[in-house]
C-alpha cells in the first residue's frame, strides 16, 4: 500500500529523518511513536507532502509520489488543532472541501459519516458551541467525505481524556475497518498506541528504533532504549502496560485485525 525506501530528511546538515524504510499495508492502523524531537511530525508531513525530501522515495501502490505535490497526493490530515473555521456550524465544516469537489461524495454518504460519528444532535451548532471531542468528530468527519487514500492523524487525542479520549479511539477504529482505510497516527502517548495500532513505528533521533506489534514491542523490546521509552520515560507502569496483554485483553484494533 505504501512504502518508503531510504527517507532522509535534512535541513541544512542537520539530519533530521535518517535512512526511513517500511512498508504499510492496506487497512492497517499504524501509530508513530518517539521522543520529542525524534522525527514524528516530521516522517508525517513528508507522508503527505508539506515537508519535501532530501533523500530516499516514497511510493503509493508502486507509484513514486516522492515528487508529487501534496493535492495531488489524496492522503487527508486531521491536525492537533483540529483547523476549523469557528464562522462556520458544524456541517458547513464538514462539507466545505466539496465546494472544489462536489462528486466526491453524495449526500446520503455525508449523512452517514454523520451518523456514524454520532454528529446528527450537533451539525447546527457553531464550533465554539461543541465540546473537544466533537470538534474532533467535525474533523474526522471533514476529512473522510474527501475519501482519502490514507488518513493521517496528528495527535488526535491529546486534548481529550477518559471516556471521550476512548470514544473517539473506538471511531478510528471503526473508520478504518468499516471503510478499510489505512490509517497513521502521530502519538506522545504509549499507552495510545500500543492499544490503538495493529502496529507502532517507535522513531529515536530520526532513525527507526523498533518497528512492530504492540506484543513484540512489550515483550520483545529490541533495546534498552525501547524499554526505558516505553516503561519509564513517559511514567507509564509496567503492570498496567502488560495487563493489556493478557488473555482476553488484546488491543480491540488488533483483535478486529
Amino acid at each position: 500500500m505504501l512504502e518508503l525506501k531510504h527517507i532522509v530528511k535534512k535541513y541544512d546538515e542537520k539530519v533530521i529523518l535518517n535512512d526511513i524504510s517500511l512498508t504499510v499495508e492496506d487497512g492497517e492502523i499504524i501509530s508513530i511513536l518517539g521522543p520529542s524531537g525524534g522525527g514524528k511530525t516530521t516522517l508525517l508531513n513528508v507522508i503527505l507532502g508539506i515537508t519535501p525530501l532530501s533523500g530516499g522515495q516514497l511510493l503509493y501502490k508502486g507509484e513514486d509520489l516522492s515528487r508529487v505535490p501534496m493535492q495531488k497526493r489524496g492522503f487527508n490530515i486531521v491536525f492537533q488543532d483540529y483547523a476549523l473555521f469557528p464562522n462556520l456550524t458544524a456541517y458547513q465544516n464538514i462539507v466545505y472541501g466539496l465546494r472544489n469537489k462536489p462528486g466526491i461524495a453524495t449526500k446520503e454518504e455525508v449523512a452517514d459519516l454523520i451518523r456514524l460519528l454520532d454528529l446528527q444532535d450537533h451539525v447546527d451548532k457553531r464550533i465554539s458551541q461543541l465540546s473537544g471531542g466533537q470538534k474532533q468528530r467535525v474533523a474526522l468527519a471533514r476529512t473522510l467525505v474527501m475519501k482519502p487514500k490514507i488518513l493521517l492523524l496528528d495527535e488526535p487525542l491529546s486534548a481529550l481524556d477518559g471516556v471521550i479520549k476512548e470514544s473517539i479511539k473506538e471511531r478510528i477504529r471503526t473508520i478504518a475497518k468499516q471503510y478499510h482505510l489505512t490509517t497513521i497516527i502521530v502519538t506522545h502517548d504509549p499507552e495510545e498506541a500500543l492499544t490503538l495500532s495493529h502496529r507502532v513505528l517507535i522513531l529515536n533521533g530520526g532513525k527507526i528504533a523498533q518497528f512492530d506489534t504492540p506484543d513484540n514491542i512489550i515483550h520483545a523490546p529490541k533495546d534498552d532504549f525501547i524499554k526505558k521509552f516505553i516503561l519509564s520515560q513517559l511514567q507509564i507502569k509496567r503492570d498496567n502496560i502488560y495487563k493489556l496483554f493478557e488473555p482476553g485483553a488484546m488491543p480491540a484494533a488488533r483483535q478486529a485485525q
